[in-house]
């Protein structure tokens, strides 16, 4: 039987390259399979010229994938996981979760230098408020650009705009094939990374018989624990886009690791902590995580952004 699919992703080089990957993966687990890829376009890539933050956040890149799979127009969709918001709409799964490529952020700069020569008053680009509020608590000294687009656009936005350096997720820089490019792999002690970042996220509508047991293969247990320990610290902190959140799981020995941070936009704040227990406890890690950052101060720093960023959408 001839079992023929449809998969949904965004149309930037970095999206075809992931669905792609997913195509070949599932082409070799099951050559009975016919694969196409729909290509559609997100209101992220539609606003380009507005800071995702002030636009919405998180969600941008992903929902009208996620609708074109409630309506079956596509029977899979491929997604960054990093993009995913914390609630997942009713009827779709997250069916599997491939193994995490890079999770860290790394730093492209003119004349290859590393983070700490960057000469006071230096000109670092990035469109996260994460990023921009911990280059602000390492070096208060740099200014903060604003800016949007996929890999390609920044690296020419580097060359042709004010810029010395800019800050890219080494998974796409990898999946690019930019990595000579690469000034420095920013240390997390520097730079947290985004929930999620480096992973994919393969999500169907739940229970499809056809897609849920083909996609299976796909799924890495071990990237899934510390994906939703992750998850669950950024869902507790009710975190998208919006506010500078980061955290970053590893496992080791059956024990899972989260260090989590939340901070102000203006770096000036910066909370962290890190909490280890068992693998099989990933999200209440996370959980516990976030309410340890509670205490501290985090929902202050929260509600306040939240507050700043509703007047200026009432503006």
């Amino acid at each position: 039987m001839n079992k023929t699919l449809k998969i949904g992703t965004r149309g930037s080089r970095l999206a075809l390259w992931q669905a792609n990957w997913v195509k070949s993966a599932l082409e070799a687990e099951d050559p009975s399979l016919s694969i196409e890829l729909v290509v559609i376009k997100t209101k992220g890539d539609k606003i380009l010229d507005v800071p995702l933050a002030k636009v919405g956040g998180k969600g941008l890149f992903v929902k009208e994938i996620e609708e074109s799979l409630l309506n079956e127009k596509i029977d899979l969709a491929v997604h960054s996981m990093k993009d995913m918001p914390a609630q997942i709409p009713q009827g779709l799964c997250i069916a599997a979760i491939p193994q995490r490529e890079d999770p860290q952020d790394v730093l492209i700069s003119k004349d290859n230098r590393r983070f700490s020569e960057l000469p006071s008053g230096s000109v670092v680009g990035t469109g996260s408020l994460r990023r921009k509020a911990q280059l602000l608590f390492a070096r208060p000294d740099l200014v903060v650009a604003p800016m949007r687009g996929n890999i390609d656009t920044r690296l020419r936005k580097l060359e042709t705009e004010n810029l010395d350096a800019i800050i890219l997720a080494a998974a796409g820089v990898k999946r690019m094939k930019y990595e000579n490019k690469i000034a420095e792999y920013l240390d997390e002690n520097i730079m947290l990374p985004a929930v999620g970042q480096g992973a994919l996220c393969i999500e169907i509508r739940q229970d499809d018989p056809l897609a849920g047991p083909v996609v299976a293969g796909l799924e890495d247990p071990k990237t899934r624990t510390v994906i939703m320990g992750e998850r669950a610290f950024s869902a507790r902190l009710e975190g998208g886009c919006q506010v500078p959140i980061a955290a970053h799981g590893t496992l080791h020995n059956d024990i899972f690791t989260l260090s989590g941070l939340v901070a102000s936009v203006d770096g000036r704040t910066l909370l962290k902590k890190t909490l280890k227990g068992p693998e099989n406890a990933s999200g209440t890690i996370g959980v516990e995580l976030a309410e340890h950052l509670i205490s501290m101060g985090a929902k202050t720093i929260i509600d306040n952004l939240t507050k700043d960023l509703n007047l200026n959408h009432e503006r």
